[in-house]
Formats: structure tokens, C-alpha cells, sequence
């Protein structure tokens, strides 16, 4: 994206954010009863949950701030007041959609000619100050949670993929997915350290890392993801990009992944033999890399043009979007991440209007590839994006 977009971008989601506190603030201070020095302090606690996120952004994209362990605790602050917000956002939203919907039932009431006694004044204050009480409480109760969670690796999600016809020595071939960790400004080597120390003790037959590894540039993050390297498998370990990889600089990250011993499936595959069976092990580019990089146009078929049609096909795509295109192509099984599950809640219910897949096993079903069927399972993260 040219450097006057990404301007623009920035300036419209800034004012956008900026407005969305603004409301928090006007919907929570108006009703409380504060002393002068509460209310500045409540203010002053407003201002920083508006700019801290801006300036852990900027941060990213600053040389020598982003990943430096002096600006760690921004990046911390800065995306911790991002989650806090926005949760603070959507509850108090969701709040008020309620209120409305209540005084529009009053209204029509009235024009129906029932009648009931309105609410005391005091008694409507006292209302609305336990309402705001319970949406602080419950955005900071949110937050917490996310942030013990964040500190630990996450756990290992055992799935059982039923894929008939399968080869009898293809039986029981174990597959270690990682996606979407997002080494940057929280997430760092030791992350990367922990994560690849379990994955390896898991002795899968082969790792995919269907990406999303990283949140910065090469000279920023190649200390923090060196670790990766040291994944091993029998049957290898893949790499393929997600969108983030091409927000900094796809191509030098596919090259600097490629140095670590990661074998990078930008639209190609590789067979790999099992006993007397073969497995093809194929990559696509991110659904949208086309949009940063005009010769990494996602194509499934491209990725799979020459591959044995006899061979169980393994396709790994970072966004889930690319299955239909996936099982067209002839795909036995779709590795993906992307959606993090909607990472919180209430994100997590928000993503089913916008994503068709969005975590877990689906089966799509149709006369692809003389009629095989071709599962999806979508991983919710191996890491986490922005607010923890």
C-alpha cells in the first residue's frame, strides 16, 4: 500500500477511534458523580485509552522503537488500552441499542394509549450509573482474562480428520499446524523459543506454518524469529503468507524464512513419499497477496498443476476464503488460520457476519476432482494480533 494510503488509513481510523472514546466518555462521566479531581482523573484516563493505541501503532513503523525493548511496555499499554477499549466500545453500544429499543416500546405504548408511571429521576441515575458500572467491569474483566491467557503458549488441539480412501500407510500421518503468531511488538524470541520447543516435541510427520508469523519488518524481527529454524519434521516444514507478511514487505520475508530451512510454497507443492503411498504438499499465497504484489496472485491450481492425482493433497492457505477456489482445484484437505475465532468476545459471535469459515472442521462437499470432498480445518492461532 503506497505511504499517502497508509496516511490516510491511519488519519480515518484515528478520528474514527478517537470518536468511539469520546462517546465512552460522554456515556460514563455524564451520570457519575465525581469530585473536580475525580473527573479530570477520569479524563485524563480517557485520553491515554485514545492515544496509547495510536502511538504502539506508529511505534511499529518507527526504526528502532517498534521492537526495542525500551518501547515493549508501550507496545504493552498501547494494545492493552486497544482491547480494553474497544471492548468498552461494544458493551456500552450494545447498551444503548437496548435503551433505544425500550423507549421506542414506551413510545408506542403511549400512542396506544397505555400508560405507565416514567421512572423516578434519582432511581433512572442510579440505574444508568449500575449499567456503566457493570460495562467497566465487565470490559476490564474481559481484558484480564485475555491477558493471563496471553501469557501462556497455547494448547494443543488435537483433530481427527476422517478422509476416505485414504492410503493404508498415510494412516495415522500427523500434521503440526502453526499460524498467525505474530512475533512483533509483544510476542518476541522467547515466545518463539517456547512455541517451537512444543511443537517439536509433538514428532509430527510434517509442519505447516500457515502464516501470519510476524507483525514488522525483516530487520526488526529476525533475532525474534531466528528460533523457527529449529522446527524439524521427517517429511519437512512448510511455509506459506498470510496478509500480514505482505503489509511488511512479503517478498523479503518469504526470502529470509527461506534461509531459516523453511521450504516456502508460493504457489507450487512438493510430493513427498509414505511407504508405498505419496503425499503432495501443496502452498498457496495469501487470498489478497495479489493486491500488494502483482506476481503473487493467490492460485490454487497454478499450486497443484503437475501434482499426482492419485496422491492425498495437502493445501495450505492462510485465509480460509481461498477453500472454494482449494477444493475446485482438487484439494483433499485445507490447512488455514486467519480469523484468531474472533480472538474475544464479542468478536468471536461478530465473525460469523463476515467470515464463512471461521474455526474448526467443514466439509465441502461437490464434483471437484471426480467427486472427493475436501476438508477445511481452520486453526484460531497459535499467537495473537494487537490487543492481547
Amino acid at each position: 500500500m503506497p505511504r499517502g494510503s497508509q496516511l490516510i488509513a491511519f488519519l480515518v481510523a484515528s478520528t474514527f477511534w478517537i470518536s468511539m472514546i469520546t462517546y465512552v466518555g460522554w456515556r460514563l462521566l455524564g451520570p457519575a458523580e465525581l469530585s473536580w479531581r475525580a473527573r479530570w482523573l477520569a479524563r485524563l484516563g480517557l485520553a491515554a485509552l485514545a492515544v496509547l493505541p495510536l502511538v504502539a501503532m506508529v511505534s511499529g513503523r518507527t526504526p528502532g522503537a517498534g521492537t526495542s525493548p525500551n518501547w515493549q511496555p508501550w507496545s504493552w499499554a498501547g494494545f492493552l488500552a486497544m482491547g480494553f477499549g474497544s471492548l468498552l466500545v461494544l458493551l456500552m453500544l450494545a447498551v444503548d441499542c437496548v435503551r433505544i429499543v425500550l423507549a421506542i416500546g414506551r413510545g408506542l405504548a403511549r400512542l396506544l394509549g397505555a400508560s405507565a408511571p416514567a421512572p423516578a429521576p434519582e432511581r433512572r441515575r442510579f440505574l444508568l450509573r449500575s449499567v456503566n458500572a457493570g460495562v467497566l467491569g465487565s470490559a476490564g474483566a474481559i481484558t484480564a482474562v485475555g491477558l493471563v491467557n496471553t501469557l501462556r503458549l497455547p494448547a494443543v488441539k488435537e483433530v481427527e480428520i476422517p478422509i476416505a480412501g485414504l492410503a493404508p500407510a498415510l494412516a495415522g500421518l500427523r500434521i503440526a499446524q502453526l499460524t498467525d503468531i505474530h512475533i512483533g511488538p509483544t510476542l518476541k524470541r522467547e515466545y518463539m523459543e517456547r512455541l517451537v520447543a512444543r511443537t517439536n516435541a509433538l514428532e509430527a510427520d510434517l509442519i505447516a506454518v500457515t502464516g501470519d508469523l510476524i507483525d514488522g519488518f525483516v530487520d526488526q524481527l529476525a533475532h525474534h524469529v531466528a528460533p523457527l529454524g529449529g522446527l524439524r519434521a521427517p517429511l519437512g516444514v512448510y511455509f506459506v503468507t498470510g496478509n500480514h507478511e505482505y503489509y511488511w514487505d512479503g517478498p523479503a520475508w518469504c526470502e529470509h524464512v527461506r534461509s531459516l530451512g523453511l521450504d516456502v510454497l508460493n504457489n507450487e507443492h512438493r510430493v513427498r513419499a509414505r511407504g508405498d503411498a505419496s503425499l503432495v504438499i501443496a502452498g498457496v499465497t495469501d487470498f489478497r497477496a495479489g493486491r500488494h504484489v502483482a506476481d503473487h496472485e493467490s492460485d490454487p491450481a497454478r499450486a497443484l498443476a503437475g501434482a499426482p492425482e492419485d496422491a492425498l493433497r495437502l493445501m495450505l492457505a492462510h485465509q480460509p476464503r481461498s477453500a472454494p477456489a482449494c477444493h475446485a482445484a482438487g484439494v483433499d484437505l485445507q490447512l488455514s488460520g486467519h480469523t484468531h475465532g474472533g480472538q474475544y468476545f464479542p468478536l468471536s459471535a461478530l465473525i460469523y457476519l463476515v467470515e464463512p469459515f471461521v474455526a474448526g472442521l467443514s466439509l465441502l462437499r461437490g464434483a471437484a476432482r471426480g467427486g472427493r470432498d475436501t476438508w477445511l480445518d481452520v486453526s484460531r492461532g497459535s499467537g495473537y494480533w494487537r490487543p492481547p
